[in-house]
């Protein structure tokens, strides 16, 4: 089921803050099934008590105090609404950070204003290339939940959307660069050189742009203006697998996506995801999902 930002009538933001015992309220209210959900919005998921199991595209992640979730646009999930879980959870729009880049023939304070999406662009980089899961310690946890707080208080704010929105986006904008802190300081950051580090997210970001047209480590070693040792020495360093690895995961993750949220032919699945002939895709997810396209559709589908 794919899952939009759709907040109530009444609620004129395009980022929304709820507390996760108001959503288990809702559901259980609407008496919905949680099922796999295919999002196309961002979520930030805060746990500050209890556990649970989370599903984030097919794997499931044990939650508990300090757990955060980044789940990007794209992404499939299901709740587990079943545990004793409380904390908070944000939503919003990819547009609500992703800036437009303005054209080349610019007066000078299109230029001072480009300087500013600049800024903010490599803020939305920052959020593409956090993890998945995040583990606060306490001081870490302290100041996430005193940002998440104030950003739920000040949604309350008497003022207009504009000025809210501009309020919002740079606590947003603050709360991202503050995890990306948190994740740089990951055992693995510290381990590992800086140009590995540089190399490997910018390896991460052009597969997320291009796994569906370039399949060959080759063509991002090109495009990143290193060799492709280097770039798979990196990718080992930072995600533990080679560079090729790291490609055939995105890519297989997408056709799991594709199989069990949308009813698209085989055929068509494997030409989006850049495959000449159905044939190569089949022995492709076979080798990497130990079964065939259509045995994995069938035990997905409508769970």
């Amino acid at each position: 089921m794919p899952v939009h930002y759709e907040p109530p009538a009444t609620y004129n933001l395009d980022l929304e803050i709820f507390s996760i015992s108001s959503l288990k309220q809702r559901a259980s209210a609407q008496c919905r099934t949680h099922s796999l959900e295919h999002i196309e919005c961002y979520l930030l998921i805060y746990i500050t008590e209890g556990q649970c199991m989370h599903m984030v595209d097919f794997e499931s992640i044990a939650c508990a105090k300090g757990s955060l979730l980044v789940l990007r646009p794209g992404q499939i999930q299901r709740f587990d609404l079943s545990g004793n879980q409380q904390g908070w959870m944000l939503i919003f729009r990819p547009e609500f950070l992703q800036p437009v880049i303005p054209s080349a023939s610019q007066s000078l304070s299109q230029q001072k204003t480009a300087a500013v999406l600049v800024t903010e662009l490599e803020i939305f980089n920052h959020l593409e290339a956090l993890s998945t899961h995040l583990t606060l310690n306490e001081s870490e946890q302290q100041a996430v939940l005193e940002s998440i707080s104030r950003m739920s208080q000040d949604t309350q704010l008497n003022a207009d959307a504009k000025t809210l929105h501009m309020l919002l986006r740079n606590q947003l904008h603050a709360l991202l660069i503050r995890l990306s802190l948190i994740y740089a300081n990951d055992n693995k950051m510290k381990i590992s050189p800086p140009v590995s580090l540089k190399r490997f997210i910018g390896y991460r970001l052009a597969v997320e742009r291009h796994f569906q047209r370039w399949h060959r480590v080759a063509d991002y070693a090109r495009h990143l203006g290193c060799s492709e040792k280097s770039l798979s020495r990196a990718t080992h360093s930072i995600a533990g697998v080679s560079a090729k690895a790291f490609l055939s995961k995105r890519i297989s993750l997408e056709a799991k996506r594709l199989l069990s949220h949308t009813g698209m032919p085989i055929a068509n699945i494997a030409l989006a995801l850049g495959f000449d002939e159905a044939t190569n895709f089949i022995k492709f997810f076979r080798r990497e999902a130990g079964c065939r396209p259509g045995e994995f559709r069938q035990q997905h589908i409508g769970r």
